[in-house]
């Protein structure tokens, strides 16, 4: 209370908060009770999530030498298990996936099996320096093996990047920045986990994919559905890289150490950088999680998010999200621009409880759930048949695709010195 006697904005907020908690987890159980259907999603978004690309397209798979894929993953499998890991799942599901063809006279894509996020530091984390190498190692392989490249330059080929900024491989922004999107995928498809409007690493027609977060390990972590939603908004993660950006300032652009400094003591706000055995179970138990940029746009909290059917409040300006073509983010996110953090507890408290309880159904429909999860083994309309719909929907190829005669538009020798290193 203040001195007048009346209560703080604060206790007003903290109030109503609290009071909206109450009322949508008596609402929610209502609606358990009373609608077991879930709600059409409206729109183009969402419509197309059940599509079947099968009939669609045909994807001619590369065979590859080992030392490309398979022998990096015999000697180090943490990619596996990595956030990565969807070049690798990609190349796997394509091998035994209905849209593969035999015959490259008839493929509308070409598919290059590169594990560029294999090869690993110590730490775990793809070497920045080799991955180029690689990549263009490979493609200049199946320039020199088969036809098909070189009469389109790869504009028919697409590729899996799922680095922090994609084709430009680098974990560093300004570094990224300062190499570019490879000179030889320039022409390609990127299928990146990467997506930001007006950026370097981010070139025209890229699908962008969610990153990989293990399916059977979220499984195994379920709870009741009736359980209610106790926790207003909820953080686990760093809110400053002590070792790269010690002030917070760089890091995320400011944006994790203003939520940790603003909402630190708001009683609202569940945050840590400590990551608790419980904490699928927790997101289970909140209405809004957090889901801010880091060094990246992106991360596995934003798939986390869904699967648990627990609001992602989005804050990344000018973010691509995945599949955005197909599910509708706008209705099952809540979008804070980073400007704006610091009246996050406000914005979120000023949802109204029917906007939170329609996202909240939409996020507990099936197909929300299934188009953001890479599954082992796939499963019908799953992350992998989003990536081929995708693609089936930029056919057919636009005029340009196929060069004339003895056209070139590639420079090889372009890129950093290091990048055109042998690997």
């Amino acid at each position: 209370m203040g001195v007048t006697g009346r209560p703080s904005a604060a206790a007003v907020l903290l109030a109503g908060a609290v009071a909206c908690c109450a009322a949508l987890a008596v609402a929610a159980q209502t609606q358990q009770q009373q609608q077991r259907k879930h709600v059409r999603i409206s729109g183009n978004a969402g419509d197309v999530l059940e599509d079947n690309p099968v009939g669609k397209l045909k994807v001619f798979v590369y065979e590859m030498p080992r030392k490309y894929n398979q022998y990096l993953l015999e000697k180090d499998n943490r990619c596996l298990y990595h956030m990565f890991a969807a070049e690798i799942f990609m190349h796997q599901f394509l091998l035994a996936s209905a849209v593969r063809t035999m015959d490259p006279e008839e493929a509308d894509w070409f598919y290059t099996p590169v594990y560029t996020t294999c090869d690993l530091t110590q730490q775990g984390f793809p070497l920045p320096f080799r991955a180029p190498r690689m990549m263009r190692s490979a493609v200049q392989y199946i320039a020199a093996t088969w036809p098909y490249w070189n009469r389109t330059e790869g504009a028919d080929h697409f590729f899996l990047a799922p680095h922090d900024f994609g084709a430009c491989f680098h974990y560093q922004e300004e570094r990224a920045i300062e190499r570019g999107i490879l000179p030889v995928l320039r022409r390609a498809t990127l299928v990146q986990t990467f997506g930001q409007r007006n950026h370097v690493c981010m070139q025209e027609g890229s699908i962008t994919i969610p990153p990989y977060a293990n399916p059977q390990k979220m499984q195994a972590h379920l709870i009741s559905p009736g359980t209610p939603r106790s926790i207003f908004a909820y953080f686990r993660g760093l809110f400053y890289d002590m070792g790269n950006d010690p002030e917070g300032g760089y890091y995320a652009r400011g944006a994790r150490a203003s939520v940790w400094e603003n909402f630190k003591d708001n009683p609202l706000f569940d945050m840590s950088t400590e990551h608790p055995s419980t904490y699928y179970e927790d997101m289970q138990r909140a209405i809004f999680c957090l889901c801010p940029l880091g060094w990246a746009p992106w991360s596995p909290r934003l798939v986390e998010a869904v699967v648990f059917g627990c609001i992602p409040v989005i804050i990344a300006d000018d973010i691509v999200l995945p599949f955005a073509d197909a599910i509708p983010w706008d209705q099952i996110s809540v979008f804070v621009p980073e400007a704006d953090v610091p009246r996050l507890d406000s914005i979120l408290a000023s949802v109204p409880p029917e906007d939170v309880l329609r996202k909240q159904r939409l996020l507990a429909s099936p197909a929300m759930k299934q188009a953001v999860l890479f599954h082992q083994p796939a499963q019908p309309r799953d992350a992998f048949d989003q990536v081929l719909n995708g693609l089936a929907r930029k056919l057919p190829h636009r005029e340009g695709v196929f060069l004339r005669p003895g056209q070139k538009v590639i420079d090889w020798n372009a890129g950093q010195y290091d990048d055109l290193k042998p690997w």
